[in-house]
């Protein structure tokens, strides 16, 4: 752990006090708003259609990426390369996460009843994954990036101090399994109960559903970590790793609070990681092993504490 500690102090030793006073109070404004109000469950959701509720999506997300740019440009917290590729990737990358969360699955419905209900939601989570990386190889091509400049590389990571975060986050999972807004949540899992009357090894498609659903942090690391940091380094530097924590933050707006208020601090030290280490992958262990130490915590606190 002392590297991650070393690699967060060196971060807030280069970054500018006030601009991650700002980020932070921002987050707290646009948590507090969709809490208050349930800005995505209720006002997005009810929206008649994908494309509207993509638009909506995409203003939401925008807003807790752009407004910190906009910030750190307008009050010269950290010098910004504004140029037209800027803006042009500040305004995509909104839409393409917007994108991911509500392209429908072309499997949807191709089979009726439950074969074809397990068919979308296990097939649902890699097809996100195949369109996000696809539109990333395309954004690489036009800005000429190579193809490792998204941190897709085990080179020369030192895999111990992630162990060690994985370490420090069991107890918390463990607390939080006890919990009745978890428990409400988690496990995912639960989506595949009605797996049990369809077939003699439900246990077996369930694997099936887990190993869908860790795709998914695949693609959150790869947007999250692997091009909001390294397109946006080459202009704003080591502060580009701010705005995509609060960006990081946004997506959790429907999850627990307490999960949506940490995921800040989370997107922050995993942005800084893959900063130094210029990969995504021990992020990605990380995010992997909490989001499966979460589903066996939900099962467990599920069959103890309700």
């Amino acid at each position: 752990m002392k590297d991650v500690l070393l690699y967060v102090r060196e971060f807030f030793a280069v970054i500018d006090r006030r601009f991650f006073a700002a980020c932070c109070l921002w987050m707290v404004v646009l948590i507090t708003l969709n809490y208050r109000l349930q800005l995505e469950s209720v006002w997005i959701a009810q929206l008649d259609s994908r494309f509207q509720q993509g638009m909506a999506l995409s203003l939401m997300y925008g807003s807790a990426f752009v407004v910190p740019y906009l910030l750190m440009i307008r009050f010269k917290w950290h010098p910004v390369f504004v140029s037209r590729d800027f803006v042009l990737l500040l305004l995509v990358a909104p839409v393409l996460f917007a994108l991911k969360v509500m392209i429908p699955n072309p499997l949807e419905n191709l089979i009726a009843g439950d074969w074809g209900i397990y068919l979308t939601m296990v097939t649902v989570l890699p097809f996100k994954f195949l369109v996000v990386t696809f539109v990333l190889l395309m954004l690489s091509r036009w800005f000429c990036w190579g193809r490792n400049d998204f941190g897709v590389t085990l080179k020369g990571v030192v895999w111990r101090p992630y162990w060690q975060m994985l370490a420090c986050m069991l107890p918390l999972i463990v607390f939080a399994s006890t919990q009745a807004d978890f428990l409400n949540a988690y496990p995912r899992l639960k989506q595949m109960a009605f797996m049990s009357f369809v077939t003699d090894n439900p246990w077996g498609y369930r694997l099936l559903y887990e190993l869908g659903y860790g795709i998914d942090f695949l693609t959150i690391e790869l947007f999250f970590r692997g091009f909001l940091v390294f397109a946006f380094i080459r202009h704003a530097g080591v502060a580009a790793i701010l705005p995509m924590a609060t960006f990081y933050c946004s997506i959790h707006f429907g999850k627990p609070v307490l999960e949506c208020i940490s995921s800040f601090a989370g997107g922050l030290i995993l942005g800084v990681l893959a900063y130094r280490t210029r990969s995504i992958m021990g992020g990605l262990l990380v995010h992997l092993g909490i989001a499966w130490m979460m589903e066996v915590g939900g099962y467990l606190g599920n069959l103890w504490f309700r």
